[in-house]
């Protein structure tokens, strides 16, 4: 049992820090370390709230195990950490790093999902990721000629 745990962690990570990289080729502000990490806890989470506890012992037949109630402190603890990378210029009136929220968001989902032990769900997920950040890319730059062919 140990080491399919520890197959899902490492599954969840490799995945985490796929979406990592690529965030770190666009010189964004969380990258490969933190989506890698993210990835990783999510899914220790995950695997801690199904699997950590099943030996304790209920007194009254009114108690309730409930798996998701640490999943679901996963989504609003990386809310937090997401919010920290949105930020507000006024002079400019641009707002930045919502694709980077939104991809930590994701990522945390990626990892629990893979705490969960859903292998194809989490690739199939990681991939239309990165096709989402690519295809958009692409096409930004195909529609907005202006636009420098940096690294955005």
């Amino acid at each position: 049992m140990e080491y399919d745990f520890l197959l899902r962690i490492f599954v969840a990570a490799i995945l985490g820090g796929l979406i990592g990289l690529e965030r770190e080729y666009r010189a964004k502000e969380a990258g490969f370390r933190t989506h890698f990490l993210v990835a990783l806890g999510s899914a220790l989470f995950m695997i801690v709230s199904a699997y950590g506890f099943s030996d304790v012992q209920f007194n009254d037949m009114t108690s309730r195990w409930d798996v998701s109630r640490v999943a679901a402190q996963v989504v609003s603890g990386i809310g937090f950490i997401g919010a920290g990378t949105i930020i507000f210029r006024k002079a400019e009136n641009i707002v930045s790093g919502l694709t980077t929220a939104a991809g930590l968001w994701v990522t945390a989902a990626i990892g629990l999902a893979c705490g969960g032990g859903m292998y194809v769900l989490s690739i199939g997920c990681t991939l239309m990721v990165l096709l989402g950040l690519e295809a958009f890319n692409f096409f930004l730059h195909k529609i907005d000629k202006k636009r420098p062919k940096e690294h955005n």
